[in-house]
This record gives structure tokens, sequence and C-alpha cells, in this order.
């Protein structure tokens, strides 16, 4: 795996800022307080100075050395307003909405990364995975040749040979009911994210159908998309639709798909919808005994990820850690 050790070492030799846009929750200060001590990635917390020291020192985090922000109290807020309403005004926005919106962390946060503020943004600790991505769909944008945002989770879990197990997942998080051509996108996507943690992507269109054994519209969709990401990434062994077994099992393979390069070695797995890939990464976390991180958004302009609500502070310096590096 590329590990973290090896993605800490890159952002030494090129350090990165990264906001969090939940500065007073227990969870970042912990994660900023141990980001701090290592020296390699400068926090950026949004919130109320005041409330964001009392919270630290009642945990005791030592956070000396991160920038503090608030909203109420920005002294280019004014630039910030000016710019929002430039990016928005095809969508009707006005200085005084802007000013309104512009309070919301969310959306504070996401606007000191499109100003260079800062390079990466982590948030959702408190709040959805929608609060996080409309204010970067809406500022950050997709990149050029992306058309959506997608998310892969990397799922880790130490083998018996001493090395790690490493896979990659999506969309498990964002896309509820992708198109093919979504799909193919989401592919290519989630190769190149799949890449940066040392993983040699071997690509599985997943199905509850192997090779035309069912019928069915989502059947088909899977084969097309399949068909579509074969030409359009032809270096990168793909194949599919296959169901799980024949994708991880050789035995099952070689019954099932007996011709396939991927088939029973498949590490990189793209689900038909949002319902297939949120219940297959879960049982793999919690069933599989993965470490499961993300989801790792992807397809936009600068690094914006999302947390769990239900992430602990070793996952909040994790995530942050990845974040920075992609950026």
């Amino acid at each position: 795996m590329y590990g973290f050790g090896a993605m800490i070492e890159q952002l030494k030799k090129n350090p990165k800022t990264i906001v969090f846009t939940e500065g007073e929750d227990a969870r970042i200060l912990e994660a900023a307080s141990r980001l701090l001590s290592g020296n390699f990635l400068k926090p950026i917390l949004v919130g109320d100075p005041e409330k964001i020291r009392a919270a630290a020192e009642k945990e005791g985090y030592n956070i000396r050395g991160a920038e503090i922000i608030d909203p109420q109290h920005y002294d280019d807020y004014d630039e910030m307003v000016s710019e929002f309403v430039e990016l928005r005004k095809k969508k009707g926005m006005t200085e005084e909405k802007a000013r309104e919106m512009l309070l919301h962390t969310n959306y504070f946060g996401t606007m000191l990364v499109k100003m260079g503020k800062a390079d990466c943004l982590l948030g959702g600790a408190t709040y959805s995975t929608a609060d996080t991505v409309r204010p970067a769909l809406q500022i950050i944008k997709t990149k050029p040749g992306s058309s959506i945002v997608s998310s892969c989770f990397i799922l880790v879990r130490p083998s018996a040979t001493g090395d790690n197990e490493v896979l990659a997942m999506g969309d498990c998080a964002i896309n509820i009911m992708p198109s093919e051509d979504d799909l193919v996108e989401i592919c290519g996507e989630m190769v190149k994210c799949a890449k940066v943690f040392g993983i040699d992507p071997k690509v599985a269109f997943l199905s509850f159908s192997t090779q035309g054994s069912a019928k069915d519209e989502s059947v088909t969709k899977m084969q097309n998309a399949c068909a579509k990401a074969k030409v359009k990434y032809p270096d990168i062994p793909i194949d599919g639709e296959m169901q799980f077994d024949a994708a991880v099992s050789p035995r099952v393979a070689q019954t099932k798909m007996p011709n396939s390069t991927v088939a029973g070695h498949a590490n990189t797995f793209v689900f038909p919808d949002i319902n297939a890939g949120n219940i297959g990464y879960k049982i793999a976390q919690r069933m599989g005994n993965f470490d499961a991180y993300g989801p790792i958004l992807l397809g936009l302009n600068a690094p914006i990820n999302d947390l769990s609500r239900g992430c602990n502070a070793l996952e909040v310096y994790s995530m942050a850690i990845i974040t920075a590096a992609l950026a």
C-alpha cells in the first residue's frame, strides 16, 4: 500500500493547508493537535476563536500554530462576498444573500479554498454529505473532463503475509442511480484514486449477473458501461458484468469467467447504484474487518472531502492526510 507514511513524507516536502469547517468539535481539535505535532499539515479551524480555544483547553489539546478564522470577523469578508456573488450571479445571487450564506462554515470554508487561502477542505463531522457537496459543486465545481462528482472508499485490512490488503469501492455515497456514462466516469476517477494508494487497479463492474446469466435492465446497464469503459481506458484491466464472488474468488472465476484476467483478482469495484455500494462497503467494514477511508470525493477542481458524522478523531486525522495528499 502507498500508505500514510509515504503520504506524510510527501507532505513534509510540500506542506499543505487544510480547512476544518467544524473547529469547535472535539474530534477535529484532537486531530488538529496531532497534525500540528507532526509539522506537515497546517490546519485552519473555522469558528468562534474563544469557543475553539476553550474547547481545546478543556480537552487538553494543543492547537498552537493552527489558524482560527471566525466568519463573523474575517478581514477579507467583503472580498469573499464579492467573489461569491460573481460566481453565483447567473443563479440570482445577491450581496445580501451571499453575506448570509457565507456565515455558514461549510460555505465559508469552501470559499477559503476557492480564494487560494487553503489547499483543501474536510467537513461533515456534524452535518450531512449533501452539506459538504453542495457548496463544493457551487463554488469549486467539477474539473475539466468531469461532468459529475462521485466518491470512492478505500478499504484496508492487514493480511497474513504482513502486507495490507487494499481495495477501492465506488460510488458508495453520492450518485444514487448512475447512468452508463456516469459509471464510466466513476471508473476512471476511481482508478486514479486507487493508484494514489498503491493499488494496481483491476476493475470489476458488479452485478447480480455474470456474463448475462440473468436478464434485467440493470444488468444491461452494467454490461454497456463496462464495454464503454474498456474502450475509454484500454490500458486498464476492466471486466464485467460479474457477481462479487466471481470478482474475488479465483475458484469461482474459473467456473464463471475462465478467460478473464480480472475475475478472481479484482481490487477496484464499480457498483451499479448507491444501494449496492453503500451496503457493500459497510459489510466489508463491519464484518470483514476492513478499515474504511472515505467517502473520498472525486471529480472536483480541488480536494474537498466529507466525514461520517459517526467518525472518531483517528478517522479525521487519516482523512485529513488523504485529502491533503490529493492536493
